[in-house]
Formats: C-alpha cells, sequence, structure tokens
C-alpha cells in the first residue's frame, strides 16, 4: 500500500512550463487522472502541484490539462509559493534546502514524473522530477552553485531523498528525444513505469532508449547515496520485457557527460570538450526568455541592439554551460553545439 485512508498525498506532476499535452512536455492528464482515481479509491487526501519553470502554478497547470482535471475531481492545488528551510542532515551534498510548504504539509509524495532527455544530465525522469519543489528562480542560484553536471546531480539526489517520494509512475507513453526537456519532439513510448526506486525506474529507461545509466550523474550518484539500484541483475522487472519495448533509435546524447575530471584539465581546453549553447536565428522570436533565465551574473547572453530585433548574443566567458537557455526555450532555437574536438574524442573512443 502507498497510501492510508485519511492520509494526505501530494501528487507531483512535471510541469515544466505552460504547454498543451500533445506536446510531451509535462505529464498527461489522463496519466493524473488515473493515478489520482487510484488514490482516492484507497482513501487519500489528495492536492498536486509543482513550480514551474516559468509561470504560474495556476497558469500552466490549466494549459496543460493538470487543472481542468483537478478541478473536476475536487483536488485542490498545494501550496508551491510559500518557502520553507529545510535540514537534511543524510545528504551527500546539500543539507539545506528552500522547499515549498506543500512538500511539509502531506503526509507522503507520489511522483509524476515525463520521459524526457535533457541537455545536462542526458535523462530527466524520477530522481530529478522533485527538483519541481523548490520554489520559483530558486532554482536557479543553484545551476549558478552547481554548475558540473555530476554536483547538480548529487544536489538533486539529496533533494529527493529528502523528500523521499513513496511511488514514482514514469508517463512514457509518448516521451520527447531530441531537444528536451522543452524543445524536443514527441515520441511514442508506449509505457509507464512504476517503481519505489527511482535509481532503478530511471536506468530502465535508459536502456529502453539503448543508453548507458553509467552515463547519466543522477542515476550514479543516485545508486551511490543508497537511494537504490541500477544494475541490470539487480533489478526485478515485471510486465513487459525492456527489450520488446526498446526504442533503439531514440534521439539522445549517448556520449559520457564528462568522461574526465576538470580540475586536472587546463580551463580552455575544458571548454573546448563541453557543448555549448547556440541561438538557431531562423528559429528565434526575440522574446527575450533565454536572456531573463540566464543565472549567470553577469548574464552569460544579452540583446547587443535596443531594439530586440536580432537575436540575444553569447559572452562564452561568462557561460556556465547549465543550459537554462535550452531548457526553457519555447522555439526549440537554443540548441546544443558539441565541439570539434570532443567530437574527434568520441570517433576515437577517447574518454
Amino acid at each position: 500500500m502507498f497510501a492510508s485512508p485519511g492520509e494526505k498525498v501530494l501528487l507531483k506532476p512535471n510541469l515544466l512550463v505552460a504547454e498543451a499535452p500533445e506536446k510531451a512536455v509535462t505529464t498527461h492528464p489522463a496519466v493524473f487522472t488515473a493515478v489520482a482515481k487510484v488514490f482516492r479509491e484507497e482513501g487519500a487526501i489528495l492536492s498536486y502541484g509543482d513550480s514551474p519553470a516559468v509561470g504560474t502554478t495556476a497558469r500552466v497547470s490549466r494549459k496543460t490539462g493538470i487543472a481542468e482535471v483537478a478541478d473536476l475531481m475536487g483536488i485542490r492545488q498545494a501550496d508551491f509559493k510559500t518557502r520553507v528551510d529545510v535540514f537534511f542532515d543524510k545528504a551527500i551534498q546539500n543539507k539545506r534546502f528552500t522547499v515549498a510548504r506543500a512538500v511539509l504539509d502531506n503526509d507522503a509524495v507520489i511522483s509524476l514524473p515525463k520521459l524526457k532527455t535533457h541537455g545536462l544530465e542526458k535523462m530527466t525522469g524520477a530522481v530529478k522530477n522533485q527538483f519541481g519543489c523548490i520554489p520559483g528562480a530558486l532554482k536557479g542560484e543553484f545551476h549558478v552553485r552547481l554548475p558540473a553536471a555530476e554536483d547538480f546531480a548529487n544536489m538533486l539526489v539529496d533533494l529527493n531523498n529528502f523528500i523521499n517520494p513513496r511511488l514514482y509512475i514514469m508517463d512514457g507513453i509518448f516521451g520527447m528525444e531530441g531537444n528536451g526537456p522543452r524543445g524536443g519532439k514527441p515520441r511514442r513510448m508506449g509505457v509507464l513505469l512504476f517503481s519505489a526506486d527511482p535509481v532503478a525506474l530511471d536506468a530502465t529507461v535508459c536502456r529502453l532508449v539503448q543508453l548507458n545509466p553509467d552515463y547519466v550523474p543522477t542515476i550514479v550518484s543516485g545508486m551511490n547515496s543508497g537511494a537504490g539500484t541500477f544494475l541490470e541483475h539487480e533489478i526485478e522487472v515485471v510486465g513487459d520485457d525492456v527489450q520488446s519495448l526498446s526504442v533503439p533509435d531514440f534521439d539522445v546524447n549517448r556520449n559520457p557527460v564528462r568522461p574526465y575530471e576538470p580540475g586536472y584539465i587546463p580551463g580552455l581546453l575544458h571548454r573546448r570538450l563541453i557543448p555549448k549553447p547556440v541561438i538557431r536565428e531562423e528559429n528565434c522570436i526575440h522574446c527575450g526568455l533565454c536572456v531573463r533565465m540566464c543565472p549567470a551574473a553577469p548574464k552569460a547572453l544579452a540583446f547587443e541592439d535596443e531594439s530586440g530585433t536580432e537575436p540575444p548574443v553569447y559572452d562564452y566567458d561568462r557561460c556556465i554551460r547549465c543550459f537554462c537557455c535550452q531548457e526553457i526555450c519555447p522555439e526549440q532555437a537554443v540548441v546544443l553545439k558539441t565541439p570539434l574536438l570532443r567530437k574527434i574524442m568520441n570517433l576515437l573512443g577517447i574518454s
């Protein structure tokens, strides 16, 4: 049993931004509906919410179809505005967090992630879904403090272990491949994945798309923290065989995130190996969202002309490679470009 009668249960979907359900950016309302019905039948008192990257919880949940379902079922929106400082003494890296009041107001959290690619961590899934429990702009501060993918993953794992959802239900009916987690393409996967182990769930997703789980920092850090296992022989899969559902041509970066120790590489060479965000001018609508979302100080990109009729320009010496600009662009105008030296090293099998 994942909830008892009378328990207060928070349903935590992925509500990244205000997009229609068919774009596969957010947890689909049909999945939300099915999960809510089951827990309501168990007698749980339900609420829902998330802290979007852009916009309010109310606006984003309305656009994504979640609010309509919640209203029909009488499920209230949880408090994701009020900030509460917490201390987690079992953390491996980050012991202090500021989380949404909703996390503490409920007896249990049920995490409803979306199967999507991610620029920094390769895939966003069960472990990363709890980042939405950090209110508003505070999420950007972590990107500034923790620009390395491994350090950022450690933080995500600490946060997930603090929140400790009882169950993870991943919406993979339609996932997102390519330039995720917002600008990619919907891809029919035809799967729903359930697990109390977020590491095993995320690792199984990687095997569905033939991505080495060892290359996903949240998975490696999650196992190292004791949150779960990514070892295939330790994961019992119930239901359809993973191989029968495999999508080998799924568009995802299958190279290691940072297959070297940055501290041993001069800064100039370091920048020649890390992917960088670039703007496709033909797609850019000059909305400035990427500039507003850049957490670096001073910002790593800006409009050079006051009229804003040309795309923003990057200052890569300031860029921390957090990929917030790529993550949030509404027009798929920001993409990640792998440097030539990194491509050559990949072809030669040099890690």
